[in-house]
């Protein structure tokens, strides 16, 4: 049953951008003086329909897209007969190259506005959540795959990017910053500040959400979330809420560090310094083959939560719009 509701809501979810889409190519027609003859949400046959105007509106059976029939336009069915004839005004043949061009673009128009109207009330109903400017250069970054690719190292505390102050640890893959020319992130690396530039083309590397958790993450400190049944954890005593203070004598403050610190240790016992309501103990715990200890961890670091009024809701939303239709555009 909930394989058949999610295919259901699947093809309602289509069948609406679909309709949007094609909604832009009759709105847009319309505007130019063009007859649409046909305008369909779905491919035949026809389950439902009505005759306004000139123009036949229907839902066909088979839900995985839908046309709008344009007089003078050869469309999918590559019906050719009507060109035969003279152009007649209400045709899209007869009509300037600039108005064809915005009717075959208006199905895009109407998605991007639709996209941006989807996020403004996104931004405006539920604000945003995110790690904020101030808490980045407080506990740095973990830099990965592709944040040491450019400069970046775990550590760095990101003070701006291209010379301006940022809101949010999302910024540093924005397309604003991504496709600035000749941009660059300032970091304080152990009381130095550094210049780590952007390479061009650098933005192709985002080519999915992976790829974005293969660049730069805020450090965070932790405790223990939950024990694994059966886990060292679970045998030399860990419970939720408890501290990792050190391994092997390594003090830990971020869970970086801790990943760090049990990675040489796999398969071998390590020392590991627990605090908890009763005090500070030292654990002998085994490593697995996976560098863990049987712990799922809980950040310390609250998330900064901010509403937006619906005037900056517009800009905000807009802005985020167009931020995910460049990178994808690019990537």
């Amino acid at each position: 049953m909930e394989t058949l509701i999610m295919v259901g809501q699947l093809l309602l979810g289509l069948s609406i951008l679909v309709g949007l889409h094609e909604l832009g190519h009759l709105l847009t027609a319309k505007m130019f003086g063009m007859r649409v003859e046909k305008f369909s949400i779905g491919f035949p046959p026809k389950i439902a329909g009505f005759q306004w105007g000139e123009t036949e509106y229907s839902i066909g059976a088979i839900p995985l897209g839908g046309f709008v029939k344009i007089s003078g336009m050869v469309d999918e069915s590559m019906d050719t007969e009507q060109m035969s004839s003279e152009p007649q005004p209400w045709e899209f043949r007869s009509k300037p190259a600039w108005q064809r061009l915005i009717v075959m673009l208006g199905g895009i128009i109407v998605n991007v506005i639709t996209g941006i109207i989807i996020f403004v009330v996104l931004v405006y109903q539920n604000g945003e959540t995110f790690y904020s400017r101030d808490q980045v250069i407080q506990n740095g970054i973990v830099a990965y795959e592709y944040g040491e690719a450019i400069g970046f190292k775990t550590g760095d505390k990101v003070l701006d990017i291209n010379g301006e102050p940022y809101q949010g640890i999302n910024d540093l893959t924005s397309g604003s910053a991504l496709l600035s020319e000749n941009g660059y992130y300032t970091v304080d690396r152990d009381g130095e500040q550094i210049k780590i530039e952007i390479p061009r083309g650098f933005i192709n590397t985002f080519d999915s959400e992976e790829a974005f958790s293969k660049f730069v993450q805020i450090r965070f400190p932790f405790e223990v979330g939950a024990v694994e049944k059966g886990s060292g954890a679970e045998s030399a005593g860990i419970k939720p809420g408890d501290k990792i203070l050190a391994v092997n004598n390594q003090p830990i403050k971020y869970f970086d560090e801790m990943q760090s610190a049990l990675r040489p240790l796999v398969g071998k016992t390590a020392q590991v310094v627990r605090q908890n309501e009763a005090g500070i103990d030292t654990l002998a715990i085994g490593v697995t083959d996976e560098a863990r200890i049987g712990i799922a961890v809980q950040t310390l670091l609250e998330p900064t939560r901010r509403q937006y009024g619906f005037g900056e809701a517009i800009s905000k939303g807009t802005s985020r719009a167009f931020g995910v239709v460049i990178v994808n555009a690019r990537a």
